[in-house]
Formats: structure tokens, sequence, C-alpha cells
């Protein structure tokens, strides 16, 4: 980190010498907790964040790394963009694997010169949260039997163990962005919340590894062995995916046995010009969509994976929680300028509106490029004539694009 280490972070911003009221309490210090207390500092709104896990522990958490213009452009908001700009990889276009062949799409002439910016979450997640240390800005990691109160009224708490110590913030209003295993999704009572879920009958494997890229683009790749897609974090460090079963465990993968996998999957020239090295990380994610109706309860605000999950073939993770954060940030900041609720209780519904084509899109996505259970012959042929209208029909190529590279906030 630029200037001072992980650890010397950590220690700062676990001191809980801070004031034990704020306007907004912010559960989750991931990218959309951290990017919303940097939205609403900058707008004069006070903050504070608590973590369950370590500063360290959050920092190592490998995730998806490509950012939507409408993200990059909250990063600039937020004062935090420039790393992003200098060392992120401008994508205009991808490429689409089926029958042996690759063919590209080209995202930037098929929306007007919108593109992507392949940029790791770990380290928007780094960028944010220097820039609240340096702020000397309160944040609290390592939080235990966090709990919420009172968001059905007019003065809502957040509780915590730190060292033992119990501790209480008072507060105006609560961001649940602690992820979709957190407490704030979970303290809302069942009856006021409808849940929609779709689990995937296959997980992914990914490997990260210090090795450069097997093309300047993404390869997103359909075969009868399977899906890969073929990723990178830099130029000389990559990030891989294969489909694998949902119940397989990653310990029965060697570096080996993965690259061969790999090089099954891609086209002759993808895989004689993969370059192999050992695995920095390697692990298996399960795919779910998931969507949390509403997404306001009183004055408790879900944002980013508390709300929502989507499966990562589209990418929309991140970028989904950045603009939960863009509306939610947004709606707070005229709460307190101008004393209105416009903001605040449109919120779930524009969000919503959002949430639900990029499920659509991702929903789309995956089942066009994986192979289920029951694909069979048939099924596969059926995939196949569909990516090969879409890639000799500009207006299905359009739609990708317009998918692909985000719609506008």
């Amino acid at each position: 980190m630029s200037g001072f280490g992980v650890h010397f972070i950590a220690r700062i911003l676990c001191d809980d010498r801070f004031p034990m009221r704020t306007q907004v309490a912010i559960v989750g210090a991931g990218p959309s907790g951290l990017l919303l207390a940097q939205l609403l500092h900058r707008a004069g709104v006070d903050s504070v964040v608590i973590e369950r896990q370590s500063a360290d522990h959050v920092l190592g958490r490998i995730r998806a790394g490509v950012l939507e213009k409408v993200t990059v452009d909250l990063l600039d908001q937020a004062g935090v963009g420039q790393r992003a700009h200098a060392q992120g990889l401008v994508h205009e276009g991808i490429e689409l694997l089926f029958k042996g062949k690759r063919h590209r799409i080209d995202l930037s002439a098929l929306t007007g010169g919108s593109h992507v910016t392949v940029y790791g979450q770990t380290e928007v997640t780094r960028d944010l949260m220097e820039a609240r240390a340096a702020a000397g800005l309160p944040s609290v990691y390592g939080v235990q039997a966090v709990s919420l109160h009172g968001f059905d009224g007019a003065h809502p708490q957040v509780r915590y163990v730190l060292d033992g110590i119990a501790h209480e913030i008072e507060c105006d209003f609560i961001a649940g962005c602690d992820g979709y295993h957190g407490v704030s999704r979970a303290s809302v009572p069942a009856s006021a919340i409808r849940n929609y879920e779709r689990v995937y009958p296959f997980g992914w494997l990914g490997v990260l590894a210090e090795v450069p890229p097997v093309s300047p683009e993404l390869i997103y790749a359909n075969t009868e062995r399977g899906f890969a897609l073929c990723s990178m974090r830099s130029a000389t460090r990559s990030r891989y995916y294969l489909q694998c079963g949902a119940d397989e465990n990653v310990q029965t993968w060697s570096d080996e046995a993965f690259w061969d996998e790999l090089r099954r999957r891609l086209d002759p020239e993808a895989a004689q010009r993969l370059v192999t090295g050992p695995s920095i990380e390697k692990s298996i994610a399960p795919l779910r969509s998931f969507v949390a109706e509403p997404m306001r309860f009183g004055r408790l605000f879900l944002a980013g994976d508390a709300a929502h999950i989507v499966p990562p073939t589209g990418a929309k993770g991140l970028n989904l929680a950045a603009a939960d954060v863009g509306y939610l940030s947004r709606a707070l900041i005229e709460h307190y300028r101008e004393r209105s609720s416009a903001g605040l209780d449109a919120y779930s519904q524009r969000c919503l509106g959002r949430v639900w084509k990029a499920e659509r899109f991702s929903w789309w996505f995956t089942s066009l490029m994986h192979r289920f259970p029951d694909t069979g012959a048939f099924g596969l042929k059926r995939q196949e004539a569909e990516l090969d209208y879409l890639v000799q029909s500009r207006a299905a190529s359009a739609a990708l694009a317009e998918n692909y590279v985000g719609l506008p906030l």
C-alpha cells in the first residue's frame, strides 16, 4: 500500500475512540460500504463503518475485477479513481469462443464508445481503505455480535462487541453493506421481506496466477466439456475459471490438472499461447441468482450482496453494489442538504429496476455459456445456434454489449 502497510492501517482503524453518535452507521467494510462512506464524507455526511473481519482478511479476498463506467465514475466522485485510471486495463471488446473458434464482440463500436475497465476488486477496496484511513475517519474491524435495533423507528442503533467490550452506535440511518451472509438482511422480520433465488447446479473453479493473460481481452468459452473464462488482473497476473461440479473439492484439483483442463476448453491458438505457473489462489465458488425485496426497511437500507447476488458470468456483482451505493449516497445527501425524503423513499424501487435487468442478463449469459445437467446434445446445438445468431446479428451483439458495459444509473 502506498505510504504505509496493511497492518498499520488495520491498527489505526481498529481504534474504537470515536463518537458513539453518527449520521449513518455502515455495516460492512467491503467496497460497497467503504464507497458509500467515502461519498458521504465528501458531501459532509458523517458515518462509522464496522466490519466483522480484520482489515487483512478483507484485503485478502479475491473477487471480480471488471468495472463498468458507472462504477469508475463513482470512484472518481469519491476521489479514489486515480489508480484505477492509471493501472486499470481499458477493454473495448470481449471474445466468445464456441465450436472451436473465437468471435469478438466490439463493445465500443456497438455502444457508441463505451468500455469496461479491468481493475481488481481488491484494489478498489485498498484504494477506499487508504482514503478513509488518511482522512482519519472511524472504521472498526474485527467486531463481534453485531445487532441492529430500532430501524423501524426514529432512533436506530447498531450494537457490537470489540475485544470483549460492548459498544452501541446511535445513528439516523443504517446501511447494510455486509453481504449475503451478513446480519443486516437477517435482522429484517421474515414477514417484511420476500426472497427470490435460483441455485445453479455447478460452480466456478478459479485460479489466480502470476502469468501474462492468454489474450488481451476476456475470452468466454462454451464447450462440450463445460464453460471456461480467461480473465486477468493486470498485464502480468491472470485469473482463469473452469465450470466444475457444485460439490467438487478444490483440493482434488492440482495446478497441473487445472491447466490441462483449461487447454482442452480453448481453441488451438489460445491453448498454444497459454502460459502456466503456480497458483497464487485457488477456490471454487458456487453460483446463484438471488434478490431480496424491498431493499429499504424503515431506516435500514440494504446494498450490494446483502440484497442481491448474480452469477459472475456477466461481471455484475460489484457493479450492482456500486450502483446501489450511488443511489443511496445521493438520497442521503439530499436528505441532509435539502431535508427531502424523496430519494430515500424511491431508493428500493430505483435499485430493483436496475437489479432485475442485471439478474436477467446474468441468468441469460450463464444459461448460454454453461453446460447444465440436462443440456445434452440438443441443448448444446441450441446454444451454438444462438451464439451463431448472436455474433452475426448486429442487433443481438448490441444487446449483449449494452448490458455488458452497464446500463445507465
